[in-house]
């Protein structure tokens, strides 16, 4: 069974359905997907998601600023579909989730270059999300978890904070870390699509033109270091994710989702 969802109005969309499994599982196709922006989904992509892949829960982590700017897209129309909007930066503006008087962009837009820890230069900001929004993390992870239909999570390329998230979930549900580590790549297969995409809106055109499309490509070594920090600082994102409130009733809810 194929991974990629063909849609008409998103290009970065797969099942994480398929994966393997530390004890020689895999996990189950049809429970969370993970995606690209879902602000351009057609009427056909809307009958497909909700009617013939049951989607009920869509995780939404781009900013309040992008969600603003861009829209909170078709499905939020839906009254079987439930979103959670939980963004992974900490914002400051009128159009963010604490109270100030204009849009920080340097802060809420996705790439726009951002102060790092000098030991955390190349992965720093996929940190940055844990430090910032530890609470949109763990919140992201639980709704990911519900078990009433599909769920999909989704930024605006599907890449970086789709991509955290991500691994955290499959992590948490035994998926090798080759698993993981190919799974994030993926994305580059639709990388051209994407960014073309993202070009075609005014939130994000000048950032992207200001930098070589090579520099969004996602590389093994961007994940693997990401988890490598959380296995020496915490002994693996499990570590994390007890310190700020995940319980073992949590894991046995996402492992319950993701496997067969």
């Amino acid at each position: 069974m194929t991974r990629w969802i063909e849609l008409e109005g998103a290009v970065n969309v797969r099942d994480l359905g398929g994966l393997p499994t530390h004890d020689g599982g895999v996990t189950r196709h049809g429970r969370i997907l993970r995606a690209d922006n879902l602000q351009g989904l057609t009427e056909r992509d809307v009958s497909r998601l909700v009617g013939e892949l049951k989607l009920r829960h869509v995780v939404d982590l781009r900013s309040t600023a992008e969600v603003t700017l861009e829209g909170p897209g078709p499905l939020t129309l839906v009254p079987e579909v439930t979103h959670h909007h939980l963004t992974l930066f900490a914002e400051g503006g009128r159009y963010t989730d604490v109270e100030a008087d204009t849009i920080d962009a340097e802060r809420v837009l996705p790439w726009q270059t951002r102060r790092l820890d000098e030991d955390l230069r190349m992965t720093g900001f996929y940190y940055g999300y844990l430090r910032d929004r530890p609470d949109a993390v763990v919140a992201a992870l639980r709704a990911m978890s519900l078990n009433d239909g599909a769920a999909v999570v989704h930024c605006a390329a599907g890449k970086d904070r789709t991509g955290v998230l991500t691994a955290l979930a499959l992590e948490t549900a035994g998926v090798t870390r080759e698993a993981i580590v190919e799974d994030y790549t993926a994305t580059g297969e639709r990388l051209e699509l994407v960014l073309r995409r993202l070009r075609a809106s005014t939130t994000y055109r000048d950032d992207l033109d200001s930098r070589p499309a090579d520099d969004h490509m996602p590389r093994p070594r961007y994940i693997e270091q990401f988890l490598s920090v959380l296995d020496d600082r915490f002994g693996g994102p499990m570590g994390w994710l007890k310190q700020h409130g995940w319980t073992t009733a949590d894991t046995d809810a996402l492992r319950t989702r993701l496997l067969a």
